[in-house]
């Protein structure tokens, strides 16, 4: 019970330690209008791999319901 109770105390101080203020890249990318490309190109993706998956699924599903039959 100590031992998890530590571990969630030191967990939650340790969130302070990896945060980061001040993001260069991101600031330039912002200024520059080039943030709206990168987050368009990982909405495709993401899109992308979520239909590949839903596709998958109904293609083991119409598998599975051969070989029960």
């Amino acid at each position: 019970m100590k031992k998890s109770v530590l571990f969630l105390l030191l967990l939650l101080l340790s969130g302070n330690l990896f945060a980061q203020t001040d993001v260069e890249m991101a600031d330039t990318m912002r200024s520059n209008g080039k943030i709206y490309v990168v987050v368009a190109v990982i909405a495709v993706v993401l899109t992308g791999l979520i239909a590949y998956l839903f596709n998958l699924d109904k293609k083991l599903s119409r598998l599975e319901n051969q070989i029960k039959k």
